[in-house]
């Protein structure tokens, strides 16, 4: 019986990412075009609200194409893997006090080791392609995200040393008892969501993408749902990287004054990553594109440095604090 009871609860948990996910599509359509004056999808169901399900539908029935010189196993793989890698990492994600998949000590380093395993699937897309341009789309995606991830991980590092845990739980309980970290560490918060957008190649770090350079980049040779699945995997990622910005410097799904906090956790957690969400899609609507001479430079010479230092500073203030302690 209560194996009945996970396996449906990890069921409806998969599902209700599934629906976010689609309907993040429709939101930043919406949000687009209220930025730029337009309408945006208004004919499929009241508002539009169905057009996520039609968009779905008709890249389910599309004819997949596939290259009769790519290497075909592999070359339907990519998708696969791309969008699992994304939907496992949401196993360590803290939903509330008591909903999530399961409870590790070490759930930021899963987080981050399995948001790192998609590398692999754009790599393997682009080189199965057999196409020159989804090759370079394919390496400049995968030097862009490699190179992100470092700063990326030398900031939870140095969140998980000053609460003394890698466990996202944990550092959420932390900021119950302090306050949220964003109002100690500004500096690595801007740092932190810089690293996610590009983590995520969103705009304006989106050069794998460029489609005046690469036609679309890694992804240029794939159609009906191999496009469906890549697509569905990039905005997974979004979602999951505000919901990992949500827990290390917003509370996670704590209220903002213990007079709110009758409303239930899911909904100040879910109310948080919406707040991101429409942030992802603004930067899509107001800043211009990378150069990606620039890009490398921001993540190696700039982010990286920094967060290095800061790293230091609060790994000898740690060693400083203990040393008078003993």
């Amino acid at each position: 019986m209560l194996t009945l009871l996970t396996c449906a609860k990890t069921l409806l948990i998969l599902v209700l990412i599934l629906i976010s996910v689609a309907y993040f599509t429709h939101a930043e359509r919406k949000i687009l075009a209220a930025t730029q004056r337009r309408r945006g999808p208004n004919v499929v169901g009241l508002y539009g609200i169905l057009q996520p399900l039609s968009d779905g539908l008709k890249l389910f029935i599309k004819e997949p194409i596939i290259p009769s010189s790519s290497d075909h196993v592999l070359f339907l793989l990519a998708p696969f893997l791309t969008f699992l890698t994304s939907l496992i990492t949401w196993a360590v994600v803290p939903f509330s006090r008591n909903a999530f998949f399961c409870e590790l000590n070490l759930s930021a380093v899963y987080l981050l080791s399995c948001s790192a395993l998609g590398v692999y699937g754009i790599l393997i897309a682009g080189w199965s392609s057999n196409s020159k341009y989804a090759f370079l789309g394919a390496l400049r995606s995968t030097a862009q995200m490699i190179s992100y991830e470092i700063p990326l991980g030398m900031v939870v590092l140095t969140i998980a040393a000053l609460v003394g845990s890698f466990n996202l739980n944990a550092i959420i309980w932390t900021q119950e008892q302090v306050g949220w970290f964003v109002t100690y560490f500004p500096l690595l918060f801007i740092v932190f969501f810089i690293c996610g957008v590009a983590e995520t190649n969103r705009h304006p770090f989106d050069l794998p993408e460029a489609e005046a350079e690469l036609v679309s980049g890694y992804n240029v040779e794939y159609a009906a749902m191999g496009f469906a699945l890549f697509s569905l995997g990039e905005y997974s990622n979004i979602l999951l990287m505000s919901a990992f910005t949500v827990i290390l410097f917003w509370g996670g799904w704590l209220a903002p004054h213990s007079a709110l906090s009758f409303i239930p956790c899911e909904l100040w957690f879910g109310a948080k990553i919406v707040l991101f969400v429409v942030l992802f899609v603004l930067l899509r609507a107001g800043l211009p594109r990378y150069r990606y001479d620039q890009l490398m430079d921001l993540g190696w010479q700039i982010l990286l440095v920094l967060t290095l230092c800061v790293f230091a500073v609060a790994f000898s203030w740690l060693w400083v604090l203990n040393g008078f302690a003993q």
